[in-house]
């Protein structure tokens, strides 16, 4: 089974909260994106025309990938509020 088909597998409790923070400032200075290509639930986006990083936090898998690659801090990561976020996996 292939990580496509085990996120349409996963089920999510979303929180209006959003867990995961970035700073989109900082990110500007990144020359690398690895958020947006290592993230398996593809949360980010980079548009080159603007030259902004967008966030689908919603659609987070909880793996913290974007937070360990982050080599430059602008990603403030956190588990979801009890209750929240990723509620189970049929794996």
């Amino acid at each position: 089974m292939n990580i496509e088909n085990l996120t349409h597998l996963t089920q999510f409790q979303v929180d209006d909260q959003a867990h995961i923070i970035v700073n989109k400032e900082v990110c500007r200075t990144c020359d690398h994106r690895a958020c947006v290509l290592a993230c398996p639930a593809n949360c980010y986006t980079w548009d080159e025309a603007t030259g902004l990083l967008s966030v689908v936090y919603e659609n987070c898998l909880e793996c913290g990938t974007c937070y360990v690659l982050c080599d430059k801090g602008a990603v403030d990561w956190t588990y979801p509020r009890g209750g929240y976020g990723v509620r189970f996996r049929l794996t």
